[in-house]
């Protein structure tokens, strides 16, 4: 996507504070990778949205273009939380991916329920 249209994206800020917080968002399944995104509503799903990131113990956040590939309403089924499911796109997509499955490397194999599963 060019520079143009990437500035047209709506844009979706979250931050993940710890460790734990970020092993409940990621999504390893999705093609590409992806983030589940708590109490994010008015989006449809096929929209693609620029996400600005915020990982812990980091300066400065990452931004990555991704596109919403599910919806979580409030009240879901399961006690799940409300929010978005997004699929990484882009030209970093790959570094993103990388980048957070090196910080989540000792719970990546964890039979600890996430907020997708």
């Amino acid at each position: 996507m060019d520079k143009l249209m990437i500035a047209e994206l709506q844009t979706i800020n979250c931050s993940f504070n710890d460790q734990n917080s970020l092993y409940l968002a990621y999504m390893p399944f999705v093609k590409n990778g992806g983030l589940f995104i708590r109490n994010y509503q008015n989006i449809k799903v096929g929209t693609h949205v620029l996400l600005t990131i915020h990982l812990y113990n980091e300066n400065g956040s990452d931004k990555v273009e991704a596109k919403v590939i599910w919806l979580t309403p409030i009240g879901a089924q399961g006690n799940k939380p409300a929010g978005v499911g997004v699929q990484f796109l882009g030209e970093n997509h790959q570094d993103f991916r990388y980048k957070i499955e090196t910080k989540l490397a000792d719970m990546l194999k964890s039979i600890h329920v996430t907020d997708t599963m």
